[in-house]
């Protein structure tokens, strides 16, 4: 483990599969402290075990009387928040389908997890962001969207909806909140290997896709130079 993120505290939703455990593991090998959010106690309980020094925290961002709680939790566990990470997907209907035979509760479901989530979290730990921002500390949500929020693809409408929510979302939030000292910032990490892209094209190759880990690395690249700046400004 190195040190040169090892004051940032950093949440994680969707942190015990695909590119979230990646990410879980390449911070904390950089010397984050981390809290992750997930919906299996079972597995959250196993990443904990796994990754020394991480927090696992149970619950579904997508269900909004866990809001509060869930940022109580992830505030209690770091002392405070520098960085949010909106990772948590759902493709929707699957097989996937295309939007005229795509279920009214199939749309509501994959806007609850990619939209609405995100949405309701960051606003539940806009005061600790704030107050990090205010202390001179990095104050950064990044949100993970798809080339499916900006490209058409036949079939993938409920996600790509709700993908292409999340990104204006995070341009409108950037706007409003970079006078606070809050950044919101949209990250489209590219197709993946993920248990998520399996589950949507069960016949894609593998070793077609990028590695999470890869993916990961790109991120937590990304959030140390917003890191870096926000030192070079306090």
């Amino acid at each position: 483990m190195d040190t040169s993120l090892n004051t940032l505290r950093v949440a994680i939703t969707g942190g015990t599969s695909g590119l979230g455990l990646a990410l879980v593991k390449a911070l904390r090998r950089r010397g984050a402290q981390v809290a992750f959010v997930a919906r299996d106690a079972t597995r959250v309980a196993a990443v904990a075990r796994q990754i020394e020094g991480s927090h696992g925290i149970a619950g579904d961002v997508s269900w909004k009387l866990e809001t509060h709680a869930l940022a109580i939790q992830i505030s209690a566990a770091l002392g405070g928040l520098d960085v949010l990470v909106n990772n948590a997907s759902s493709l929707g209907p699957v097989p996937l389908a295309p939007l005229a035979d795509t279920d009214c509760e199939d749309l509501e479901a994959a806007l609850a997890t990619n939209l609405i989530g995100p949405f309701r979290l960051t606003k539940a730990l806009l005061g600790a962001l704030s107050a990090a921002a205010r202390e001179g500390r990095p104050a950064l949500v990044v949100n993970i969207t798809s080339d499916a929020a900006v490209n058409a693809y036949a079939g993938w409408g409920a996600y790509g909806a709700s993908k292409a929510a999340l990104l204006h979302l995070s341009r409108i939030w950037d706007e409003e909140l970079r006078e606070h000292g809050v950044r919101v910032i949209a990250v489209d990490p590219g197709d993946m290997d993920t248990p998520l892209h399996a589950l949507a094209l069960p016949d894609a190759d593998p070793a077609a896709l990028k590695r999470p880990d890869d993916a990961a690395r790109e991120i937590v690249d990304l959030i140390a130079t917003h890191v870096a700046a926000a030192e070079v400004n306090a």
